[in-house]
């Protein structure tokens, strides 16, 4: 699948996300903070990261934005809404919202790679309302209800 993307003028010297390995599912997207001027987030705040990029996705995708396992392990930095969800009609540009659940200030530099990016099929449904559902052996058992 081809994927169309707009880089934004403070994008410029980075390179576009890539997979890291041939079995990657989640391509790494760059913070696009200026050089000069990383951003810093503190313990238990979260901030809005640029990318400096668009996407064009084709109608019955979306773009999940999910953490980098790396970065979590080993700086307790993470997506605060998780995975974010890019819509096929949304064209602005993606922002990752990065949580610092640390202990000491995360400093988010230029082209880091923040978070990946999934793309993945989306099927809308229409609703069929009905009295009762079929029986299955789980029924209305929820939280816990399968052992712990």
């Amino acid at each position: 699948m081809k994927l169309k993307v707009k880089t934004l003028d403070h994008f410029d010297g980075l390179a576009l996300p890539a997979y890291q390995t041939p079995g990657s599912a989640g391509l790494d997207l760059p913070a696009a903070v200026p050089e000069d001027a990383p951003e810093v987030i503190e313990p238990g705040a979260w901030k809005l990261i640029p990318t400096g990029l668009s996407i064009a996705l084709e109608a019955g995708y979306e773009a999940q934005i999910r953490p980098r396992s790396g970065l979590a392990a080993k700086k307790g930095v993470t997506c605060l809404n998780t995975p974010g969800t890019v819509d096929a009609d949304y064209r602005g540009e993606i922002r990752v919202n990065l949580i610092n659940h640390g202990k000491e200030p995360f400093v988010v530099q230029r082209g880091e790679r923040i978070a990946q990016m999934i793309i993945a099929p989306v099927m809308q449904i229409e609703w069929d309302r009905v009295e009762d559902l079929d029986e299955t052996e789980r029924g209305a058992g929820g939280f816990g209800s399968t052992g712990v």
